[in-house]
């Protein structure tokens, strides 16, 4: 990997001001666009905050930005706290880690760790393109599965692949859930809504990769989007190939919109599907969520298709359409579903348009 425009030192920190502990700042032409700043984290192990409602307490992330570049990315706003904005740098400035592994075995060290769940893939993606380049997640995996500490992850990114032999390895030691979240099929669609992130294709390939290793591997079907994939053509297609790949259950949750993903999808949609717009306006006035209304449609939609493809309810939260907005926090949740675990996805309640 040849690194250009590398910046060491105090300048970095001048420019960056959010930037703790920042090491260089560097560009690569195998990544196009996208600036990496390299950091030393302090800590990595965070703590769930007690009014999200989720049934874990910590998550880690390695990076933050995504070069998945989703318009829909919940996550976006939390690029405003290191004085980026959170449309088009989400996407092209990306912090790393660097030390990640380190100081997370560190912390998993401690007398105090009481081994509780940990959840990966719960703000941006740990298994984004850069993974491939800095290769953080074998080290977290690693001190999570030594310290006895539980995880789940949850990706749209196939550099995954490559750490199955270990994660097949230290879930012989601690549980390990994986999901692959794969909204929609359509190849151009697609392109346009999630332009860094590997094909609907390549994300089923991976589903059957994980479960050729004899890895359980949900699929989170998410966003659901409005008038673009809710069609019972385009889910029952996408069903049979979440079947098809062999997962062992599956979790649907149609599109919510927080603040700084309202403002970037609502352009989006604007500029490619100007028609929808008043429909949007319309399902939304409420808040982040579509209206009730609209959760009961695709609901009984989602069941009966389920019903079809022969992934029924196993006791879990399989063909629930999430939408709860008072109950309901943004973190993704390892949860039992038809025949296994898979990360389902949550959000809070906040206007949108």
């Amino acid at each position: 990997m040849r690194w250009d425009r590398q910046r060491v030192g105090g300048g970095n920190e001048q420019a960056l001001p959010g930037l703790a502990g920042l090491i260089r700042t560097v560009q690569s032409p195998e990544f196009a666009g996208v600036t990496f700043h390299e950091v030393r984290a302090r800590s990595v192990l965070n703590k769930v905050g007690p009014s999200s409602g989720v049934p874990f307490r910590w998550t880690v992330n390695p990076y933050r930005g995504c070069s998945h570049a989703c318009k829909y990315c919940f996550a976006r706003s939390t690029h405003n706290y290191l004085d980026f904005d959170s449309g088009r740098d989400f996407d092209t400035q990306v912090v790393v880690k660097v030390n990640a592994a380190e100081v997370l075995a560190s912390q998993l060290r401690k007398p105090s760790w009481a081994r509780e769940h940990v959840a990966m893939g719960t703000n941006t993606d740990p298994y984004q393109r850069a993974e491939g380049r800095y290769g953080l997640m074998p080290g977290i995996i690693r001190a999570l599965a030594r310290s006895g500490t539980p995880f789940s992850i949850l990706t749209k990114g196939t550099v995954l692949s490559r750490d199955l032999p270990l994660l097949r390895e230290v879930n012989a030691d601690v549980p390990v859930g994986l999901g692959v979240s794969i909204a929609l099929l359509d190849r151009d669609l697609q392109r346009k809504l999630e332009p860094g992130t590997p094909s609907p294709q390549a994300r089923l390939d991976l589903v059957r990769r994980i479960r050729d290793a004899g890895l359980p591997c949900g699929v989170f079907v998410a966003p659901v989007l409005p008038g673009l994939t809710d069609s019972t053509e385009a889910l029952g297609a996408l069903f049979a190939e979440v079947v098809a790949a062999g997962a062992t259950g599956v979790t649907v949750l149609p599109l919510h919109l927080r603040p700084g993903a309202r403002e970037w999808y609502g352009r989006w949609l604007a500029a490619e599907y100007p028609a929808l717009v008043p429909r949007y306006r319309r399902l939304y006035a409420g808040g982040s969520y579509a209206g009730v209304a609209y959760r009961r449609w695709l609901s009984e939609r989602v069941s009966r298709l389920l019903r079809q493809h022969g992934l029924e309810h196993g006791g879990g939260d399989t063909g629930r359409v999430r939408g709860d907005a008072q109950r309901e926090s943004s973190e993704v949740v390892p949860v039992q579903v038809a025949r296994g675990p898979v990360p389902t996805l949550q959000g809070e309640q906040l206007p949108l348009l």
